[in-house]
Parts: C-alpha cells; structure tokens; sequence
C-alpha cells in the first residue's frame, strides 16, 4: 500500500513538472496562421469604419500596423526557437480582437474581466442606411476573387544576403485590372510587400532562400489589407511593349503572356516553390533587382471601393 501511495504521489509530481513544457509547446504555426488571418480581417474591418469614423479608423490602424509586427515577430520566434508561450500568443490574438471589436462599434475596450468574444462567434455590426449627399459619385464595394493574378514591378532591389525578415518593399501595377468592366486598381497602383523568410547562403548552407508577400494595396490614395503570393519572376529587360499597358486592360488573371516573348524574360538562377519561396541555385543568393515584374496570386478576397 505504502509503495502504490509513494508511486501516485511521485506520478503528480512528474505531471506538475511537464504541464508547463506542455504549455510552451501548444502554439504552432497553424496558430500563427489563424493571428494573421484575424489581422486581415481586422485591416477589413478598419476600413469599414473608416467611412463613418476616420479619426478613429486611423487610430486603430496604428495599432493594427504595430499588431502585424508583433504576429510577425511571434512566427520568427516560434520557428527559430520551436516553442512559444501560450500566453503571449493569446495576449497578441486578444488585442487584434479588442482593435475588430472597436471597429465594428462592439465595445470601447477590452474588460479586467472578460477576454473579447472570438471572432467567428461575434455577429458583425449592421451596416447603417447610407445617407443623403450632395456628391454625384457613390461608393460601391467591389472584389478581387481570390486566384487572380496581378503583374507588378519592384521598385527595390532584394537580395537574400541582405535582406531581414519584416523588411518592407514597394512595388507598382503594371496594367490596369478590370473585373465586370470596371477598373478596379489602375495601372501604377502601389503593392506594399514584406519579407517573411529568409536564408543567406553559406558555407554550410549552399542554397539561399526568400519568402516575400504582399500585404497591402493602395489605389486612389486608399490603402487595402490583401494577401498575395509571388507565382512568377520575370527580368524587367524581358517586358515589351510598355507604352500600351494601361490601354491594354487585363480581365482577372495577369497579362505577361501578351507582353513576353515565348517566356524569354524569366529570371534565370531563381526558382520559386510553394509560398512564394524563392530559391537561387547553389552558391548564390537570391537576387531580384529593380525592375524585376513579379506575377503575385490573390489569395483571400481582396474588397475594394469603385467610385460610379
């Protein structure tokens, strides 16, 4: 009896222990992967507010922008250190749900008491009646599907020898994009970018690699929250052509079938896997200069306002 009361006791004490490591190891990437997709959402719902409340709308996009490097900061942590506690993970998830609830008119704030109500269980805000204006135009929300393909040009050089995570980049449309006969980004709109991986080479490590994504969207002077994946590298010298590209048009897909010659411009030496993860060959960096034309894949809808 003695014996069976000293083995339970030391079976609680072993359980104590290992409840904590259990801890440190329950947030994953798919984890992550959820923050991310709240901070988009999120981007949405500022953007809605920001018709009725500017002032506001403002402010808590400042704090959305310090959100989105803090769910950055997390990703890196967790895939450096391949443990991460769970309590940062869900003070970070509860501050992304406390910026919705405040864009949506939910609540002022989060509660001492109470964490905010997770997303897909929060009804959205009714959208008011719109009001009577002496403006001729109207505004009229209009999508991206995701799948479409955009054509852009970088306006930064990138090299994986060089290049941080969370580095920032500008790159701009190359045609217009028509859905329904409408122009939904004109041609020269500026794509916001942000590199999320990357692996100088080294002596040990012969083949270098770097992810990028584009986060954002400005057209017309406002700025859209998007998600999109690079697919396709084409050295700038291989477009031809230019002078008719915002004549062209584009229906949803890219266009740098119509302007490249049999393909002669892809970028030599870069490769490019799932995620938009792009690979040199051996003993190189990943190299994309100035100029370089990236197909980038919408991957969520992407909501826009068109003026009619």
């Amino acid at each position: 009896m003695t014996f069976m009361i000293r083995a339970a006791l030391a079976a609680c004490v072993v359980a104590g222990l290992a409840a904590p490591a259990v801890a440190q190891q329950s947030v994953t990437q798919a984890d992550i992967q959820r923050l991310q997709d709240n901070v988009f959402l999120a981007e949405r719902d500022v953007n809605q507010l920001n018709d009725r409340d500017g002032a506001r709308a403002t402010q808590l996009r400042t704090e959305l922008d310090d959100l989105r490097d803090e769910v950055i900061y997390l990703k890196v942590k967790l895939r450096k250190e391949r443990t991460l506690a769970r309590a940062e993970y869900a003070d970070v998830r509860d501050r992304i749900e406390d910026v919705r609830s405040r864009a949506r008119g939910d609540a002022s704030g989060r509660s001492s008491s109470a964490r905010p109500a997770p997303a897909e269980t929060v009804a959205p805000a009714p959208v008011p009646a719109p009001r009577a204006s002496s403006r001729s135009t109207t505004t009229a929300s209009s999508e991206v599907p995701a799948g479409t393909e955009i054509d852009v040009r970088l306006q930064n050089s990138l090299n994986s020898g060089t290049a941080k995570v969370e580095d920032r980049f500008e790159a701009t449309t190359l045609v217009d994009l028509n859905v329904e006969g409408r122009t939904l980004i004109p041609a020269g709109s500026v794509m916001r970018g942000v590199v999320t991986a990357v692996e100088p080479g080294t002596r040990t490590n012969r083949t270098s690699k770097m992810t990028v994504s584009f986060d954002q969207v400005t057209v017309n002077g406002r700025a859209y929250p998007m998600r999109g994946t690079v697919t396709q590298a084409i050295e700038g010298e291989g477009i031809r052509g230019e002078a008719v590209r915002t004549g062209a048009g584009a229906a949803v897909g890219g266009i740098l079938g119509a302007v490249l010659g049999g393909g002669k411009g892809a970028l030599l030496g870069v490769l490019i896997g799932g995620g938009g993860t792009l690979a040199a060959t051996e003993g190189k960096e990943v190299e994309l200069p100035q100029g370089t034309v990236l197909r980038v894949r919408v991957d969520a809808p992407l909501q826009l306002a068109s003026a009619r």
